[in-house]
């Protein structure tokens, strides 16, 4: 589909162009480069919500002439009142995943559609039940490179996978972009 203007993905991450493709939109991709730190104090959903603005307000601010639209989107994994980022490490994974290991953790997606000075958020929440990991599997994984790069440092689209029982909600949530819910406010905004 290609909307009234240009729409910008501002996302460096493949999973998120790759499904962002998937909807048929045309579109570029930029990374935006923010201070991803949490505020003190701040909660989770508050914390994602304003990381997905943040990129599409900052990416934005750099195509002002073009009256571009420009899609953020920020993806955290919660467990208990935890929030798992990326791994800095190893022994950051390992104690990532033993959390998760046997529980279940909410993902938290928020998608932002920054168009015309105004953003448009919405936040999606799954919950993903693990199975029982093993410090063997942990190590086995962690040697794999997967989950260095992926919050709650695992990836279920790929090998992390494995470790997922079930969910209920949106498969692509987790995986970085909600179909559904992207679709759906880019048709709201953009095809007037």
């Amino acid at each position: 589909m290609i909307p009234q203007c240009p729409l910008i993905l501002a996302s460096a991450s493949p999973r998120r162009r790759e499904l962002l493709g998937q909807l048929g939109w045309v579109f570029t991709s930029q990374a935006a480069d923010i201070d991803e730190s949490p505020k003190e104090n701040e909660a989770a959903a508050d914390l994602v919500c304003r990381l997905a603005e943040e990129k599409a307000a900052a990416v934005a601010s750099l195509h002002q002439a073009d009256s571009a639209a420009v899609l953020g989107s920020d993806t955290i994994v919660v467990c208990g009142d935890q929030v798992l980022g990326k791994p800095k490490d190893a022994n950051h994974s390992k104690t990532m995943l033993r959390l998760l290991s046997a529980k279940q953790h909410q993902v938290m997606t928020a998608i932002c559609l920054y168009y015309q000075g105004r953003a448009h958020t919405q936040l999606v929440t799954t919950e993903v039940f693990f199975c029982e990991v093993s410090d063997s599997q942990i190590a086995e994984y962690w040697a794999s490179g997967e989950p260095a790069d992926k919050a709650g440092s695992y990836a279920i689209q790929g090998l992390g996978g494995r470790f997922v029982e079930r969910i209920e909600g949106s498969y692509s949530s987790v995986v970085g972009l909600p179909l559904v819910e992207t679709d759906r406010l880019l048709h709201l905004h953009l095809t007037r």
